[in-house]
């Protein structure tokens, strides 16, 4: 039986999650339907356009996409921080662009005088939201249903869309968040959609690319695209908010994947791409294993054994599942 969300989910332990959400059989979320010929590319635009503006409402960021036929795959960044520190009025009016809210809420907005009861009670409405507004479930909750109804009208029918329950893996090191953005970025790679990843439509490596080769420094957080969590380059003192490692060397080991994997393409590992994977504490073939297999390699965790075993004591666990597997190919060689 899957477990809660809230026992999958430890901000303690780490603020990224790999997230994946299905259709239910027979829906399309995008391509060709074969049985009836109808096309439904345009959803994916739909999807990739929710997606990329709910940031601007949560404090949940994108750090990784890839909008395939019946699923798509994220992975978010939990921004908990930038939420604590949003005022009452800010929460409110945040929430009030996804849902109307309530009586009290709109008389706040509005600037009508609340009484002190009142205000105690717009206050625990206030937290609830703020909560909310910092969680991948409330995030994935939002998206999926603006798409299921735009579908449903589409097709002229009613019903579930999307299967019940997204799946999530947390991301609880570095070696892990980086074997899973790469994992999601080659997704159309590997499903023979496209030939090289800038080729792959709908995933942030195609419009991380497009960014770069605009750019005069493309491993400058500023000049990457302000919609996705942006790379601030390797781990050092005063970091600002972002991925540790550089945007260059992600996008070198994402094209040297890419070829890889592809069944009638061999190739050897550049020097340079050899330098991030050994910072990383993964070798050539782990790495390989994990960029094509993420989701049957680990289950709800994917890091090192020290890091998995510290989350898990976090969310008492009783055992940490999938350890063999995390230890094989995500503990850093001594």
């Amino acid at each position: 039986m899957p477990k809660p969300r809230k026992q999958q989910v430890s901000l303690e332990a780490t603020p990224y999650y790999h997230c994946v959400s299905r259709c239910v059989r027979r829906a399309f979320l995008c391509g060709t339907d074969h049985m009836t010929g109808q096309c439904y590319e345009h959803r994916r635009g739909w999807l990739e356009d929710k997606l990329l503006a709910l940031p601007h409402v949560f404090a949940v960021e994108v750090a990784a996409y890839a909008i395939m036929s019946n699923h798509y795959h994220v992975v978010l960044f939990i921004d908990a921080e930038r939420a604590h520190h949003w005022s009452d009025t800010e929460v409110i009016e945040r929430w009030h662009t996804l849902f109307s809210g309530n009586m009290l809420s709109q008389r706040f907005i509005n600037g009508d005088e609340l009484g002190v009861a009142e205000q105690k009670r717009l206050q625990m409405y206030v937290e609830e939201w703020r909560s909310r507004l910092s969680s991948i479930s409330w995030f994935m909750r939002v998206l999926n249903e603006a798409i299921a109804r735009e579908a449903n009208q589409e097709d002229q029918c009613t019903g579930r869309f999307w299967e019940g329950r997204f799946k999530s893996q947390a991301l609880l090191d570095e070696a892990a968040l980086a074997a899973c953005m790469a994992y999601v970025d080659l997704n159309p790679v590997r499903a023979n959609m496209a030939a090289t990843p800038e080729a792959s439509a709908h995933t942030s490596v195609k419009r991380r690319i497009e960014k770069a080769k605009t750019s005069k420094q493309p491993n400058h957080p500023k000049q990457q695209p302000k919609e996705l969590l942006p790379f601030v380059g390797n781990p050092r003192q005063n970091i600002p908010l972002g991925i540790q490692m550089k945007l260059m060397d992600y996008l070198e080991l994402v094209d040297w994947t890419g070829r890889i994997i592809r069944h009638d393409k061999r190739g050897a590992i550049a020097k340079n791409t050899a330098a991030i994977l050994d910072r990383l504490g993964i070798d050539d073939q782990q790495w390989l294993e994990m960029t094509q297999h993420f989701e049957d390699c680990f289950k709800t965790f994917a890091g090192g054994e020290e890091k998995l075993r510290q989350a898990c004591e976090t969310l008492n666990y009783q055992r940490p599942p999938g350890l063999s597997r995390c230890r094989s190919l995500l503990n850093r060689s001594a």
